[in-house]
């Protein structure tokens, strides 16, 4: 509650959100091309999310799995980095160039420095390529939720993202109904070492040219083209 009065002072006039456009996959990835960065789902800033952009009767139904599957093509199109990276660790979508930028702001913190635990995750990154959930359950003897949200801290550190999503089909009729199983890899990985390049592939680097300080300064300015005049407070809540 104590962000209402922030959000409210928000100038309405300035953010000029479209009416919804995420009607499939294609939709989807446009906007996040337009928007470089942006939540998942609904969050402090109104208006800012796939979720609000997507006709309710598209959002994920018994009926449509909407931007829940789709955002398996977003991320295999090799120009997206989706992870739990924004707002305390919730999913969130951005383009590679912007991508850099968190990475170059969020590993200069002391508070996203990789505790004891964290380190042994990404020594198996390290040694494996990549990680899931039933590997880290494994490898730290931990139930799923605490896996989980022990890979959510590595994301918000800015050093691993979801590298590859996969369609789950199960009973006798094979029917995907929603599950999916994600692989976790080092961004490096993912966007600077390719082995096998898709078709217009060009390398990139995310080496930032500014500092960290700039880099967060970069993602403000990336919030506040979208949404407008949105105050400090509210950004730094959404950036972390």
């Amino acid at each position: 509650m104590k962000y209402i009065c922030i959000i409210m002072s928000i100038d309405r006039a300035q953010r000029e959100f479209r009416t919804p456009v995420v009607r499939d996959q294609e939709g989807m990835l446009s906007l996040i091309q337009e928007f470089q960065l942006v939540p998942f789902f609904v969050n402090i800033i109104p208006g800012y999310s796939i979720e609000e952009h997507t006709p309710p009767e598209l959002w994920f139904t018994d009926e449509n799995l909407g931007p829940w599957d789709w955002k398996i093509e977003c991320i295999q199109s090799g120009d997206v980095a989706y992870g739990k990276f924004l707002y305390g660790g919730k999913a969130a979508f951005a383009t590679v160039d912007v991508y850099r930028e968190i990475i170059n702001w969020r590993r200069s913190l002391p508070k996203y420095k990789p505790s004891p635990d964290q380190k042994k995750v990404l020594d198996y990154i390290e040694e494996h390529g990549s990680v899931s959930v039933s590997d880290v359950r494994q490898l730290m003897g931990l139930k799923k939720a605490a896996a989980d949200a022990l890979l959510a801290k590595i994301q918000m550190q800015a050093r691993i993202i979801t590298g590859d999503i996969a369609r789950v089909y199960r009973g006798a009729d094979l029917r995907y109904s929603g599950w999916q199983r994600s692989s976790f890899c080092t961004p490096e990985a993912l966007f600077e070492e390719m082995d096998f390049p898709f078709p217009g592939y060009k390398p990139r680097t995310l080496k930032s040219s500014l500092t960290p300080a700039q880099s967060l300064e970069f993602l403000k300015d990336t919030v506040r083209n979208v949404c407008g005049d949105v105050p400090d407070k509210v950004l730094m809540k959404i950036l972390g």
